[in-house]
């Protein structure tokens, strides 16, 4: 089982992925380089936990069609 993410979390992802869906791949990697522009966040932790789930929801979005 994958690690239980926070409201707040679950909020601004979604928010991201709302905003800037079509910059956003199925690569975390390059979502994480992608935040940078998009985000201030001070924590290595939070960022990679966004990143992930940015990639976790691009990757839903594109199997519903």
């Amino acid at each position: 089982m994958g690690r239980i993410k926070t409201r707040k979390v679950k909020r601004f992802t979604e928010e991201l992925v709302r905003l800037h869906f079509d910059k956003f791949t199925e690569d975390y990697s390059q979502n994480k380089a992608l935040l940078k522009n998009f985000t201030i966040i001070s924590s290595q932790k939070l960022k990679n936990v966004i990143a992930g789930y940015v990639t976790k929801l691009v990757k839903l979005k594109k199997q519903q069609g």
